[in-house]
């Protein structure tokens, strides 16, 4: 593995240990060269996912481009990091089940926000605001109102 710090390929892992309810595997590393200490994790990795984005383009799926957008959403809330590796975990294998290699990216986008919604309503308003692209205060305001129940007018 090489060093991220100096370049050196030569490094040592130092600790293994199972990471994110033992789907991976993380790796304390120390580089002889510098002396700098970096901490890597491997994964089981069923097949080489493409995204079809909604104009057409292909791209390699990106792990931790889904984690940053997931991690955004979830910024400030009471939600415990674990659970967050968790949903993650939960969705890339769900993703590489499907059987397909080519996702198109809402799919992947409807996925998230499937998990998002069974975890933090706050999480799941505001992936919903960059994945359904909202305008305006009326997006946000319509798409809360489908969230909450509708009651009977007289119970208000």
């Amino acid at each position: 593995m090489r060093c991220p710090f100096c370049g050196n390929i030569d490094t040592q892992v130092k600790d293994s240990r199972p990471a994110e309810d033992h789907v991976a595997i993380r790796r304390r590393r120390f580089c002889p060269a510098c002396g700098g200490r970096f901490t890597t994790y491997e994964r089981v990795q069923l097949r080489d996912l493409v995204v079809i984005k909604s104009n057409g383009r292909r791209e390699d799926f990106d792990r931790d481009k889904l984690e940053r957008s997931i991690r955004i959403s979830m910024q400030k809330r009471p939600v415990e990091p674990e659970r967050i590796d968790q949903m993650i975990s939960g969705i890339v294998r769900r993703l590489e089940s499907m059987g397909e290699t080519d996702i198109p990216s809402k799919t992947i986008g409807e996925i998230v926000m499937e998990s998002l919604a069974r975890i933090d309503t706050v999480a799941y308003v505001r992936f919903a605001s960059v994945y359904k692209n909202f305008q305006a205060a009326d997006d946000f305001e319509d798409f809360v109102s489908e969230l909450r129940p509708h009651l009977p007018p007289d119970a208000v």
